[in-house]
């Protein structure tokens, strides 16, 4: 069972059901959360939105999901700890990392972790919305 955030009703628990087209967000920002979800959503996503680290780590529904964008950042966890101990837990579940603080060597440490996309703030929809699509194809 998933204690996922829903934006629109704050606090409701909702679980993720067999879906190859579902994404896990996790971000500290409600409005990164809402924006997300609308363009996952308007590409034919769904999403499984946490808002912290703890959040996510506690769901137990990972094979539901085709990938995971996490923040790097998450209210003084670093979301690459957090992708470290879901390999540790033998979760390998895609990443896509996004970061409003890039820099060298956090990027380094991203991409050393086996993340398949290291994102800005702000990006593109296709920067993206391209690499979830390879995922969903199988091609990543």
């Amino acid at each position: 069972m998933c204690a996922a955030l829903s934006v629109i009703e704050v606090g409701r628990k909702d679980c993720a059901l067999p879906n190859q087209k579902l994404v896990f967000v996790v971000d500290d920002d409600p409005g990164i959360l809402r924006g997300l979800k609308r363009l996952l959503g308007k590409y034919g996503y769904e999403s499984l939105l946490f808002d912290s680290a703890e959040a996510f780590e506690s769901c137990d529904e990972f094979e539901q999901g085709i990938c995971v964008v996490l923040d790097i950042q998450l209210n003084g966890v670093s979301g690459i700890e957090v992708r470290h101990r879901l390999t540790d837990a033998g979760i390998a579940l895609p990443v896509i990392y996004i970061t409003a603080n890039d820099n060298e060597s956090i990027r380094a440490a991203a991409v050393e972790s086996g993340c398949i996309a290291y994102l800005t703030k702000p990006f593109s929809a296709k920067s993206l919305i391209e690499p979830i699509a390879r995922v969903a194809a199988g091609l990543a």
